[in-house]
């Protein structure tokens, strides 16, 4: 399958997929305070977030593949990265179900909060509650919007290779549509 099929599979499952955002705690997201417009009337430039931080609880899937996922699409416009409570292992399911579409992971070196280059962020997107509640503390005296969408865990998915890898589909799914409504624009590969 080729990147172009694979992203229109992508695009069309979304319908069916896409949940909005959970905040929790006393912070509240940038799109529900429309800080970053939905719909006809997307956010652009001047009001899309400059830098964002996806965090999840190893570094190895759900918040690596948000991070390729983005920087893809939206790279030429907005800095990302990703982290996790703990390091983990470079995920091979993860680095398969991200080759499908056309975006490499597999130079992706997990790494925790403490390890990050740079912490100044606009928007932190967790990914595992556990990363939440990480995130809502590293950020107790900044101002930073943190931002809770909640992401099955591949790695529990158990069977056949096929049934690992389609859970692994259904969160790079999931975080594409996410990922595609908060910074509102169609997908162009590369920026």
């Amino acid at each position: 399958m080729d990147a172009a099929t694979a992203l229109a599979a992508i695009l069309t499952r979304l319908a069916t997929l896409h949940a909005p955002a959970i905040v929790l705690a006393d912070r509240t997201s940038p799109a529900d305070t429309g800080l970053f417009p939905r719909g006809p009337g997307r956010a652009d430039a001047m009001t899309r977030p400059q830098s964002i931080l996806f965090a999840c609880t190893m570094n190895t899937v759900r918040s690596p593949m948000a991070e390729a996922i983005a920087r893809h699409y939206f790279g030429r416009d907005v800095y990302f990265a990703s982290a996790g409570l703990k390091r983990g292992e470079p995920d091979p399911f993860a680095i398969a179900a991200m080759d499908e579409i056309g975006v490499d992971m597999s130079r992706h070196r997990p790494h925790t909060f403490e390890e990050l280059e740079d912490s100044n962020f606009d928007l932190i997107v967790t990914l595992s509650p556990e990363a939440h509640h990480k995130a809502l503390e590293f950020t107790r005296a900044m101002a930073v919007d943190v931002v809770y969408w909640p992401t099955p865990d591949a790695t529990v998915t158990q069977g056949s290779r096929d049934a690992i890898l389609s859970a692994y589909r259904d969160v790079r799914d999931r975080l594409t549509g996410r990922i595609m409504d908060l910074l509102g624009r169609a997908p162009v590969a590369g920026g």
